[in-house]
């Protein structure tokens, strides 16, 4: 039987996600309210400027004064898509103080401040969703959190920002350089005006940091997880990624050592062959592949940014926290039981691509060699072409801790012999 009064949801933001949210909400009120077990009421909607024209949220709910909605006690869930830090860990521990379970896509703060925002959760034994935080419309918390809980999650491996794979892709398949590819990209509105946060991989950096936490169990802050963006992929990069059969990606790399004592976060710029499910992911679309002992192999795809798909992660995580509140039930909180910690990327085992201009004369391979062996780094493979006294090196190591790659690229960089280093980068997936 369906209760007859209805849950009160109240949207902290209504640009591009909240105002589909609000739409969602409106248009298939019903349908929500079947498979909810009640109905579903839109209560309020904080926004900065009111003035601004939002077909299809009625005026009079309205407001800018985001701390008196989370304060009104008859709120039942909180809708968080305003981003940021402040004011939303306010408004958020507020609303959990007030009564209100919180649903957010703000994956800055959750990277940021997760633990506490987990903690205020449950002292007021409220719910925190966040599906939308992480790659977009692609269901990927819940299965990490929930389908996948009774296994042992060991590496989650991902393309987690639509924007940059565009870049990528048509630097691949084009043959554009990078400038090119992101005046496209903002054209299209797949970039920000300013796109910072994208190519410089602070938006992946805390969606990795999410994923590690929930996957090992363990706390996993934005400051644990080495970034390093993808501004100085250049088409010669492309060129000698195809020719080792590989393209690029970006990708977001959360690893469980070999010892399972520790684990690692990272998000870079690595070439991946073109056999692995995560080369053919096309456009602005994302894709996570995980890899636990009992399931296998798993990978996650579909877009990863975007108003209607982000607000479709953002629905299904406001009718779970109603079903949880008809029950009188929270559903999982925080898992931090094993409390391992984050190794830096100096003892990530890794591959490496490096690229060498180098003088074209006997006896510079043997140099290099042995600079590779001086710091216990072997050599998978070496190519190398020279006309008119200058040459290039092209060397692709076996796995080494990065800590020893850098230092032998430190290394090289002080031979005589070597005219500079056009390129270096990471190899995965093999």
């Amino acid at each position: 039987m369906m209760r007859t009064r209805p849950l009160k949801v109240a949207l902290l933001g209504c640009g591009v996600v909240g105002s589909e949210v609000a739409r969602i909400m409106t248009t298939y009120a019903d349908d929500l309210a079947a498979r909810i077990g009640a109905p579903v009421e839109l209560a309020g909607v904080a926004v900065r400027r009111p003035d601004k024209v939002r077909g299809g949220v009625p005026a009079e709910l309205i407001t800018t004064d985001a701390t008196a909605l989370v304060k009104r006690g008859d709120i039942d869930v909180v809708v968080e898509v305003i981003g940021g830090i402040e004011p939303a860990r306010t408004l958020i521990t507020t609303a959990f103080e007030h009564g209100a379970s919180v649903v957010s896509a703000n994956k800055a703060l959750l990277a940021q401040d997760g633990a506490s925002l987990y903690a205020a959760a449950q002292q007021h034994g409220q719910d925190l969703y966040y599906e939308a935080a992480v790659a977009g419309a692609i269901p990927l918390i819940r299965p990490l959190r929930e389908s996948l809980a009774g296994d042992k999650i060991n590496r989650v491996m991902g393309i987690v920002n639509g924007t940059t794979n565009f870049i990528l892709d048509k630097m691949d398949t084009s043959g554009a350089g990078y400038s090119e590819a992101l005046d496209e990209a903002t054209a299209l509105g797949y970039a920000e005006a300013d796109p910072t946060a994208d190519v410089e991989a602070f938006d992946a950096a805390a969606k990795a940091a999410i994923l590690a936490g929930i996957a090992f169990h363990t706390r996993v802050r934005l400051d644990d997880v080495y970034r390093e963006g993808m501004t100085e992929v250049t088409a010669a990069d492309f060129a000698s990624a195809k020719q080792m059969g590989c393209t690029i990606k970006l990708l977001a790399i959360c690893e469980r050592a070999a010892d399972g004592e520790s684990v690692t976060a990272r998000v870079h710029p690595a070439m991946i062959p073109l056999s692995h499910p995560l080369a053919s992911v096309r456009e602005a679309y994302n894709a996570v592949f995980v890899e636990a002992d009992a399931a296998g192999q798993l990978m996650f795809y579909g877009p990863g940014a975007g108003g209607s798909p982000t607000a479709s992660a953002v629905l299904g995580d406001v009718v779970a926290v109603c079903r949880n509140r008809l029950n009188e039930a929270t559903g999982p909180g925080e898992s931090a039981y094993t409390q391992l910690p984050v190794s830096s990327m100096g003892e990530v085992v890794t591959r490496y691509h490096i690229s060498l201009d180098v003088a074209d004369k006997p006896g510079v391979l043997a140099q290099v060699a042995t600079v590779f062996a001086e710091h216990g780094v072997s050599i998978d493979t070496v190519r190398q072409q020279g006309k008119d006294g200058e040459a290039s090196l092209v060397v692709v190591t076996h796995r080494a801790p990065d800590a020893a790659l850098s230092g032998t690229v430190e290394a090289l960089r002080k031979l005589d012999t070597v005219r500079g280093v056009a390129s270096i980068m990471r190899v995965e997936g093999e």
